[in-house]
């Protein structure tokens, strides 16, 4: 596999990287490559984080040996539960994530417990207390915190951490949805004054929700790996579908970024009364008949409902076996 070749993988379904040019010089430095995404477990693991799980696997695909950190210390800062709850859900988390494909033979799963207390550690949160203005921390904090208005001291400490996770993991690439930006730019900027390294930085899209908002588990707005086959269809049934409408529209973003990506060609089954079936090569084709209104919203939300359930029926299947 050529650099283009490698490069069209790892940026396919990306939103942005900081910097191309980065990418493309590191894929080419011949040196082992490395990557990370963080995780705060909590709650269901659903498909805004099949996002990057997506991406990890892409990564994989391409030589990446893959760090995932099940932020225990970070769920804690951003008060998702005591560290009980929280190791209890990280479990579950580490499963759903292998269970949807990813490789772990090529990939190792890390609590943030295990060395975000250790004195090294801990004396360089300081040093980067010491350099980021109170405006920044809160800033970068702004599409992840759960107290956005009032936030608590601990949440200031979190995106120091969090950039400097990049650097104590050790790892080239720093994986993220786009709520992650602001964060990942902290890093980029900052590690640098501790003798770190400057990350390359990913970002995959933010999915909203199926009603058409933000995906919000309070909300249950979203498909978990764990929903059974007749909870898929139901859920997408009802899911915000406007017609002829591409753009935030929550059903044609999980054909997008989950569907054809895992499948050659994709069919739209139809009655014949309503002109029969259409195959599919990528997803701008069907973009553009649905945008034309030659298929209509209820035909693309079974079909989606269908390849998602193929989709997440081994992951069911693997997560049944492991006890979750």
């Amino acid at each position: 596999m050529d650099i283009e070749d490698r490069l069209s993988i790892a940026t396919r379904n990306i939103e942005e990287v900081v910097t191309l040019d980065e990418l493309r010089t590191l894929l080419e430095s011949g040196e082992k490559l490395t990557a990370y995404v963080g995780y705060e477990p909590s709650g269901e693991i659903h498909l805004g984080h099949m996002m990057t799980v997506n991406k990890l696997m892409d990564l994989q695909e391409i030589g990446f040996e893959i760090t995932v950190l099940l932020a225990d210390v970070h769920a804690y800062l951003n008060e998702k539960g005591d560290f009980d709850e929280i190791k209890k859900v990280a479990e579950y988390n580490r499963a759903a994530f292998i269970a949807l494909g990813l490789d772990e033979s090529k990939a190792k799963f890390v609590l943030g417990s295990e060395y975000q207390l250790e004195q090294e550690y801990m004396l360089d949160v300081l040093k980067m207390a010491r350099i980021t203005t109170i405006n920044r921390a809160r800033r970068s904090m702004d599409e992840v915190s759960r107290r956005r208005e009032d936030p608590m001291v601990s949440q200031m400490v979190y995106p120091l951490m969090q950039a400097l996770d990049i650097a104590h993991l050790g790892v080239k690439v720093a994986v993220g949805g786009m709520d992650q930006r602001k964060i990942h730019m902290l890093a980029r900027e900052n590690l640098p004054k501790l003798g770190y390294d400057v990350p390359v930085c990913m970002h995959t899209p933010i999915l909203v929700g199926l009603d058409g908002e933000k995906m919000s588990s309070s909300k249950g707005n979203y498909i978990s790996v764990r929903d059974d086959e007749q909870t898929v269809v139901k859920k997408l049934k009802k899911a915000f579908c406007p017609e002829k409408q591409v753009v935030d529209n929550p059903v044609m973003d999980i054909m997008r970024y989950h569907v054809f990506p895992r499948f050659e060609r994709v069919v739209i089954e139809r009655d014949e009364k309503f002109g029969g079936d259409l195959e599919y090569e990528n997803f701008n084709e069907l973009a553009e008949d649905y945008s034309k209104g030659e298929i209509h919203p209820l035909d693309v939300k079974i079909n989606a409902a269908r390849y998602l359930n193929m989709i997440l029926d081994g992951a069911r299947k693997k997560l049944k076996k492991m006890g979750w």
